[in-house]
């Protein structure tokens, strides 16, 4: 039963891949907490470290959040899936933030993803009732701006993994739900620059997110790694002119996981997350052009009219040996008053990538806007 399970998060990590030609990837336990969960970011190339503050900052930077203009926000957004293999897979995610002075701000988000029904077989291959796996994330941040131009934050997170709801077959490996805790640490740059005598804005950003605890699903006699990431970018607001607004952003991400390699089961187990994150940079086979094929990359823009009406647009690669993603991403958004609904769309450049056509909507609300209007 075990096996089968573990099997389940190694397909679902390989999905997130999305290749054909796997060689070598990195998989990780709970691999749903790499999965962008916003319309916005995902219709830029999946890109938000160094973007522009929005309220579902508290995946990609929570620093951000001080730089806010409104005091407070929520936000909601929906993802089905591997829409082109199954229907009942899929991601809700809630965000929001309260700005309690002007230097100060506190977040959270609450993540929850569902793998669908799973008919469970016994050893002759009947019928054995079923499961419905899901992978849920809860977390709180705090943001602090440092100086006028740079803000930071760390974050609090608890995970939790329950990928057979219970059952154990008879004759089968034990397992049971899977909990961790983690941290991010982030944090963010903004700074006026002048081009051909028009002020724009150039920001930086730094997320460490997922430092934490291993996960493990037999009452600890072995443990899997969490996706500890490292994420760096940058982004470069334009105004053309009183109602345009043209924004450009690149960022680059590495997972700080140890490589399996030749291990057995049971070494990788062993390895301590801390170790496992400064393995991470030196423990490719292939040595370090290897490495450097770990780190992914992606480009990405926004069109803004009057801050009304967006259109957005990007490019996500990732190493063939690392699991193959490379896609374009579409994407628009429409804001009035106090309400903001983005949707974004994945065009992969393979046609046997399952994340072809996927599609993200999100739902925004400025809290503090909607007080003034009731009033």
């Amino acid at each position: 039963m075990k096996k089968v399970f573990l099997a389940l998060i190694a397909a679902l990590s390989l999905s997130i891949c999305a290749s054909a030609q796997v060689y070598n990837p990195i998989v990780t336990a709970v691999p749903s907490l790499s999965i962008a969960p916003d319309a916005r970011g995902g219709g830029m190339g999946d890109i938000g470290v160094a973007t522009d503050p929005d309220v579902n900052s508290q995946y990609w930077n929570p620093a951000k959040y001080v730089f806010m203009q409104s005091d407070a926000g929520l936000s909601f957004s929906y993802t089905p899936w591997l829409r082109k293999l199954v229907t009942d897979i899929n991601l809700a995610y809630l965000s929001g933030y309260w700005k309690f002075d002007q230097r100060q701000a506190i977040s959270a988000s609450l993540r929850y993803f569902s793998l669908g029904d799973i008919t469970l077989m016994d050893q002759l291959g009947e019928p054995a009732g079923s499961a419905h796996p899901n992978e849920l994330a809860v977390d709180a941040a705090y943001s602090r701006m440092l100086s006028e131009k740079l803000s930071a934050s760390a974050t609090l997170r608890f995970i939790y993994s329950d990928l057979n709801n219970g059952i154990n077959l008879a004759g089968g490996t034990e397992m049971y739900p899977g909990a961790a805790v983690a941290a991010d640490i982030a944090a963010y740059y903004r700074t006026p620059v002048t081009v051909q005598n028009t002020d724009g804005t150039l920001g930086l950003g730094i997320n460490i997110s997922n430092i934490g605890s291993k996960i493990s699903y037999d009452q600890n006699q072995t443990s899997n790694f969490i996706p500890t990431n490292l994420r760096i970018g940058g982004s470069f607001d334009y105004p053309l002119d009183a109602y345009n607004k043209l924004s450009v952003s690149a960022d680059l991400n590495k997972l700080l996981v140890p490589t399996q390699n030749n291990m057995t089961a049971e070494q990788y187990s062993a390895i301590s997350p801390l170790s496992g994150i400064f393995r991470s940079f030196t423990d490719a086979p292939g040595g370090f052009s290897e490495e450097l094929s770990e780190i992914m990359w992606s480009i990405g823009a926004e069109y803004a009219y009057n801050n009304q009406f967006f259109v957005r647009g990007g490019y996500y690669n990732e190493s063939q040996y690392k699991g193959n993603r490379k896609y374009f991403t579409a994407g628009a958004g429409f804001k009035l008053n106090v309400f903001t609904l983005d949707a974004a769309y994945v065009i992969s450049t393979s046609q046997s990538n399952p994340l072809d056509q996927t599609l993200r909507f999100s739902l925004s609300f400025d809290l503090f806007g909607l007080q003034n209007l009731v009033k």
